[in-house]
């Protein structure tokens, strides 16, 4: 199923979501008050507008409610952050992102039902896009500007099949380093070696190979 992402708020933070979201294609729009800030997403994301999303009747007229999840990305204004969530929350929007300047923002995110909260100083965006693709990608790290190494659980597409079975090395390029199963972690997995249910794979390799892998074995459709 195709889902479509709004990202509310492109300075740093939100701007690299929205890339990542948008390089992963996925149809993105990208919003933010600041007439230059949309211009230079143009070409980014699916569709930029310009909006002030602290006004209801903004957000239902760019359509904010046909969006599957919307990231919330407002900087330094805690108060439109607010009142944003606070709209998305009453016109029901499935699954709510947003970012949280401090505990004290968070808590009040948390309490008015924002379903998912992240703090940018300990996330990276491109950690946290990756993670609203898909459930199953517990984490990604940078290693470089071009190569990552990501934790993910074992997709539908794997479970009961060996690593012999995926070649995931000869057809996509990347590597299994480690498998956890529950408490242990098995460093030098056989090839021979069947994934389980709740399997977690440690893989090694260039972004656009672990993309491909992703996208083919690690997002469940």
């Amino acid at each position: 199923m195709v889902k479509d992402y709004a990202v509310i708020g492109l300075g740093r933070f939100g701007g690299s979501i929205c890339r990542e979201l948008s390089k992963e294609g996925k149809q993105v729009l990208a919003i933010d008050n600041d007439e230059n800030r949309v211009n230079e997403y143009k070409k980014i994301a699916y569709h930029s507008v310009i909006a002030d999303t602290t006004d209801e009747d903004t957000l239902k007229d760019i359509g904010i409610q046909n969006f599957d999840h919307v990231i919330v990305a407002i900087g330094e204004n805690i108060q439109a952050s607010i009142l944003t969530a606070v709209i998305l929350v009453d016109l029901g929007i499935k699954k709510i992102t947003v970012k949280a300047k401090n505990d004290y923002h968070e808590k009040i995110l948390d309490k008015i039902g924002v379903h998912h909260i992240v703090h940018p100083e300990r996330d990276m965006g491109r950690k946290i896009a990756h993670s609203i693709i898909s459930h199953n990608i517990l984490d990604y790290l940078e290693l470089s500007d071009e190569h990552s190494i990501v934790e993910v659980k074992a997709g539908e597409k794997m479970i009961g099949k060996s690593l012999i079975d995926l070649d995931v090395r000869a057809k996509y390029g990347c590597n299994i380093v480690a498998i956890k199963q529950g408490r242990s972690i098995n460093v030098s997995p056989s090839a021979e070696d069947a994934l389980q249910e709740n399997d977690v794979l440690i893989v090694i390799g260039a972004d656009e190979d672990i993309s491909r892998f992703e996208r083919n074995l690690v997002i469940d459709d």
